[in-house]
């Protein structure tokens, strides 16, 4: 597909997961592997704020990429954490020239094959709500015209949180922050139990969850809670 129908494809199916209701999980799984599939990165994680200003792990591109980004917010330390601290873009970082910056998180990032990594707040009117992490397998400048459309998915992604609904005030508005944060922890049990159950990786797990939520017109958190709670058997689940 070329690079500008990709992009119209992108916008169309992120504004058609706008809908009441509308999961956040999805939404930025949905805004990470288009990334990787328009921009000229190998991997891309999204993380928000706890209402208590703590940064979660809420979606990635890929089930490594989810491990990386859980150990960035366990040891606190690397380019999404200063980022979304800071509320400023880290662009073109070389990974190997950032040892004194990142002295864990660096070694760690080249280890599971990156040299170069970007990060882009998720912000709106001066509110910075998470941050969006963008890996490279390979050296050199990401161009400008990649980062401004990543950073303008992003702020896609972030006004479709902080404006769902004009009315949201702030105790809704932390409620569903809240909700997807925990949502992620049911969407991990649901992964595990059909990654067993189907004897497949953690991402065709997640992908079947998707499909299966999207044939039946289903949440993404409400199909991991029917698996979860045995309600739909892990095997059931369409592929």
């Amino acid at each position: 597909m070329a690079r500008e129908s990709l992009l119209i494809a992108t916008i169309v199916e992120l504004a058609d997961n706008l809908v009441d209701d509308f999961d956040v999980i999805d939404v930025l799984t949905v805004l990470s592997r288009r990334c990787v599939d328009a921009i000229d990165v190998d991997a891309v994680g999204v993380m928000l704020a706890s209402p208590g200003g703590e940064l979660q792990f809420v979606a990635s591109s890929s089930e490594s990429m989810r491990i990386l980004e859980l150990f960035q917010i366990q040891v606190d330390e690397g380019p999404c954490v200063d980022c979304f601290r800071d509320g400023v873009a880290i662009v073109n970082r070389d990974l190997a020239d950032s040892y004194d910056q990142w002295p864990v998180f660096a070694p760690r990032a080249i280890a599971h094959g990156f040299h170069s990594v970007h990060s882009l707040p998720m912000r709106l009117r001066g509110r910075t709500i998470g941050a969006l992490n963008l890996f490279r397998s390979k050296l050199g400048l990401l161009d400008k015209e990649d980062v401004a459309l990543a950073q303008g998915l992003a702020d896609v992604a972030t006004i479709a949180i902080l404006q769902h609904r004009t009315s949201l005030d702030a105790k809704v508005l932390n409620d569903q922050l809240s909700y997807a944060l925990n949502s992620r922890i049911i969407i991990e049990q649901a992964k595990g139990m059909v990654s067993q159950a189907t004897r497949s990786d953690m991402d065709d797990a997640f992908s079947r969850l998707r499909t299966h939520a999207r044939n039946h017109n289903l949440g993404l958190t409400e199909v991991a809670n029917m698996v979860v709670s045995n309600a739909l058997a892990a095997t059931d689940l369409d592929s």
